[in-house]
């Protein structure tokens, strides 16, 4: 029987929805194995947003030397990598701080498996993009489907190969879009001869083992799988949200329905085998029902340990509630028990198969045996109501051909039990209102036919009139016992509802990302339980308008008046007579306007939302409401008190981390601050003063000074100018890298050439200094922008000779090593600190050592960080390099 009221959106799934909104967008391009080109695709639909107008950023991403990988990469700019120490190393890893702070329209991360290098915040890439996302910042990243948690021990049956690097399965279910990207096994092995994912020997071991065709095969319909899963849930979410009645056939899935008791076991085990079977999701749903005896609580533990998306409903009828959430979440495949009723169940009710079997056309039903799997349910509850009222008069007339059966033969007094009978079987199986009419139908007949005088409704014994009296009392309980249970159970069910909208409501809460966001959520979810406009008003805060974001200052505001700052629907606007009623409600902290004592002839009410703050209440603001209903609703009073009490911890919590985000963006400033003015005063006046007197000299003294002297006064004013060009150069390119201008070349590079020519300009500027270069033959051309890479070694070089002793050497090398090449810089030097070693491409920063010895800017190597990573290369500092002495300097970059 389809269900005759208006089907309405699910709240679950609009709640869903609404904290998605609230986040950053997450896409994934997910592929079957690596090499198949989710990075290739994944820049190359960047370039295309990127061109067309959108702030796009590269956060990681890891080419592997692959040539295809690197050139895919184009002019997008790329966000500098963060140095991690380590075990005497310094690693290369993404910086969520730079990223968070930089707040691209659209940032790449790959690798979303990856396992973060010790001393980050978090262990897992994919927790990273959680909080970039938590910040509201629109993510793409790439997976392969053996990095799936759910895909794990299949891909190691599969390939032999255990994968340590995992992703949890809801990250993927709470992506935005999932894109395929596949090609057939053939042409990823072709690929892979072809030196276009590993070098000839690793391509060889790898189709001896993962690389395997069959291997590919059956990867390459996992990551399928995992796709149609994903549409699936997409079509079921979207059919929720917009109230559309499934099942849509276009995919399976399996619903088990759990009874109570030992009986969930072999259901919820066939239900799990028909979805293996299937490869469909397994969906498992628990009904409360009065009187029921058996704990649900195994079977719910059992469904969850089996992968199974369970659910708790409340209903009294129990038909109608399984199809409705049949429906609802897209099933197709229902599965329950059979239990064995008493043969009189059989004959006077119908179980749930046979309702079902009638009812449930558009699904295919799968019945297990079990003992006591599956509740018998009587007729009236699942019949059209004509048909109920048709079993009364039936049931009051079979009751009357009893009584007239047994006339002469039992006293007309005892025909009362019979019709008794029939009044508690119209209780029991049609509700209060038919068993009320069946007492009066009941007690008609029975004095017409049966009590003296008959065929009247005149009453002539004083024993039948206690009789008659008694019948009306048990039949008047009957009913009214009756009547309390069906109240108790929709009150149950009531409550259920309530509780799942109250987690939600704190989900939603706690799942937006900014203060103006979470303002509409309380609005929002106020209109919602209300059923009419709701609206938000804070106090003024002059200072705190000027600093945070979500908070504004109208004109001709004063300090402490209310605001509204959201509104649902947005056009809400409280009219002046109800503003009035705000501003007292604020001021005295209690409630104001319609309903209450204080201005009620106000069309809105206005309720105070206090938190506790340092250990007292503080007044946080209003909620205006304008209800539609005017009759009390003691549920709806109930919710809201709820939303009241969660929305003012949530706006508190807002509060505070908006002044802490603020705090910090000061301290950053002001640290940033201090260390450009240290930095003015020391690396401007230096110059600038030796500037001063040499001109000076010149301009008093120029007639008295010799040849030689004058030369070196010009001289000096020429280093000191140069030195003081060098600086502002320097500023210039933090500002450049900082706001992603430099975008590099790609052209091979002769790395000899580039290392030999920076080894000479050293020592011309450093005279009598001792610089090597060590050049191995062979040595890869890789695609770099040479005049970058010529400003990088220049940087790091001047760097090692000027913190190293005038008699110590430096050296410059080059090598292979797997599939990068790697550039060093090693000095003789006192070597850097180990408290130091992570900060040192951090602008401004000078080891303790020797800030006071060596003049420097402190921006060289921060440049030199900025400029490699945009050539897509690492840059990491290691210190000492032997005998407690020395710092390396090292550069990788692709092949």
């Amino acid at each position: 029987m389809q269900d005759s009221e208006p089907r309405r959106p699910d709240p679950d799934a609009l709640v869903d929805l609404a904290a998605r909104e609230g986040r950053g967008r997450l896409k994934v391009f997910l592929g079957a194995a690596p090499g198949v080109g989710k990075t290739v695709e994944m820049l190359a639909e960047a370039r295309r947003v990127h061109q067309a107008g959108q702030d796009v950023l590269i956060g990681l991403v890891e080419t592997h030397g692959r040539a295809e990988t690197e050139s895919a990469i184009g002019d997008l700019p790329r966000l500098p990598l963060r140095a991690i120490a380590y075990r005497g190393q310094v690693i290369q890893e993404f910086d969520l701080d730079a990223a968070l702070a930089r707040r691209p329209g659209i940032l790449l991360l790959d690798e979303l498996a990856h396992t973060n290098a010790p001393g980050s915040r978090h262990p897992k890439r994919w927790q990273d993009v959680e909080e970039l996302r938590d910040a509201g910042i629109e993510v793409w990243t790439a997976v392969n489907v053996q990095h799936l948690e759910s895909s794990a021990e299949a891909v190691a049956r599969v390939t032999g190969v255990r994968v340590a690097e995992t992703v949890p399965d809801a990250v993927l279910k709470g992506a935005d879009a999932v894109e395929l990207v596949d090609i057939p096994p053939a042409e990823l092995l072709e690929r892979m001869r072809a030196g276009k994912i590993y070098r000839p020997e690793q391509a060889e071991r790898a189709m001896r083992g993962f690389f395997k065709e069959g291997a590919l095969a059956a990867l390459r319909e996992l990551a399928l799988r995992r796709t149609a899963d994903r549409v699936d849930a997409d079509v079921t979410a979207w059919m929720r949200r917009n109230a559309v009645s499934g099942p849509w056939p276009v995919g399976d899935r399996v619903l088990a329905l759990i009874p109570g008791g030992a009986a969930a076991e072999p259901v919820l085990q066939q239900a799990r085998r028909i979805a293996d079977a299937l490869h469909a999701p397994l969906l498992a749903l628990h009904v409360e029902q009065p009187g029921q005896d058996a704990d649900p609580g195994p079977g719910m533990a059992l469904a969850q340990a089996l992968g199974a998306e369970t659910d708790v409903t409340a209903a009294t009828d129990l038909p109608a509630a399984v199809l409705a959430h049949a429906r609802a979440h897209n099933a197709t495949h229902i599965v329950l028990g059979r239990g064995n009723p008493p043969w009189w169940r059989r004959v006077l009710s119908r179980t749930l198969i046979a309702t079902l079997a009638r009812q449930a056309g558009e699904f295919s039903l799968h019945i297990v045996p079990s003992q006591a799997a599956s509740r018998p349910l009587a007729v009236p509850r699942t019949l059209p109501a004509w048909v109920a009222w048709l079993f009364l008069p039936l049931l009051v007339g079979a009751a009357t051909l009893v009584c007239l059966a047994l006339d002469g033969d039992v006293p007309d007094a005892a025909f009362g039990m019979v019709y008794l009978c029939a009044v508690v079987a119209l209780a029991a199986l049609l509700g209060p209102m038919q068993a009320g009419i069946g007492a009066v139908l009941s007690f008609a007949a029975w004095n017409f036919l049966f009590l003296p005088p008959r065929y009247t409704l005149a009453i002539a014994s004083a024993q039948d009139v206690l009789g008659v009296v008694v019948f009306g009392v048990v039949a008047a309980l009957l009913t009214g016992t009756t009547g309390r249970l069906g109240r108790n159970v929709r009150a149950a069910a009531a409550r259920l509802a309530a509780l799942r909208r109250l987690t939600a409501l704190s989900r939603r809460l706690n799942a937006q990302a900014s203060m103006s966001e979470l303002q509409m959520a309380v609005v929002e979810e106020a209109a919602r339980i209300t059923g009419g406009p709701a609206c938000l008003l804070l106090p003024l805060d002059a200072a705190l308008a000027a600093s945070l974001p979500g908070h504004f200052a109208p004109d001709g505001a004063s300090d402490g008046e209310p605001v509204l700052r959201a509104a649902s629907p947005p056009d809400a606007m409280p009219d002046d007579g109800a503003m009035a009623a705000a501003r007292w409600a604020l001021a005295n902290g209690r409630a104001a306007g319609r309903g209450t004592a204080t201005l009620p002839t106000s069309a809105w009410r206005f309720i105070p939302l206090t938190a506790s703050r340092e250990g007292s209440p503080a007044m946080l603001g209003l909620l205006g409401l304008r209800p539609e209903r005017e009759a009390p609703d003691p549920e709806a009073d109930r919710a809201l008190e709820a939303l009241l009490d969660q929305a003012a911890v949530a706006l508190e919590r807002a509060r505070l981390a908006d002044t802490a985000a603020n705090a910090r963006a000061h301290g950053q400033a002001e640290a940033l601050r201090t260390a450009l003015l240290t930095s003015l005063g020391h690396d401007l006046r230096t110059p600038l003063t030796a500037i001063r007197g040499a001109a000076e000299t010149l301009r008093v003294s120029s007639a008295a000074l010799t040849e030689a002297t004058r030369s070196d006064l010009l001289t000096t004013i020429e280093e000191e100018a140069t030195r003081l060009a060098r600086w502002m150069s320097a500023i210039l390119d933090i500002v450049r890298l900082e706001t992603g201008q430099v975008v590099p070349r790609r052209d091979p590079v002769d790395l000899g050439a580039v290392l030999r020519e920076a080894a000479a300009h050293a020592r011309q500027s450093y005279a009598g200094r001792s610089v090597t270069c060590t050049v191995p033959d062979g040595l890869p051309s890789p695609r770099l922008d040479a005049t970058l890479l010529d400003r990088v070694l220049e940087n790091v070089l001047d760097n090692a000779l000027k913190y190293s002793a005038p008699d110590g050497a430096v050296t410059l090398a080059a090598r292979r090593e797997g599939p990068d090449v790697m550039l060093t810089v090693e000095d003789e030097g006192p070597g850097i600190p180990a408290a130091d070693l992570p900060r040192i491409f951090d602008a401004f920063f000078r080891a303790a050592r020797t800030d006071r010895v060596v003049a420097g800017s402190g921006l060289g190597l921060s440049i030199c960080r900025g400029l490699v990573g945009a050539m897509g290369g690492r840059i990491a500092a290691e210190s000492p390099v032997a005998a407690g002495r020395g710092t390396r300097i090292t550069l990788r970059f692709p092949q």
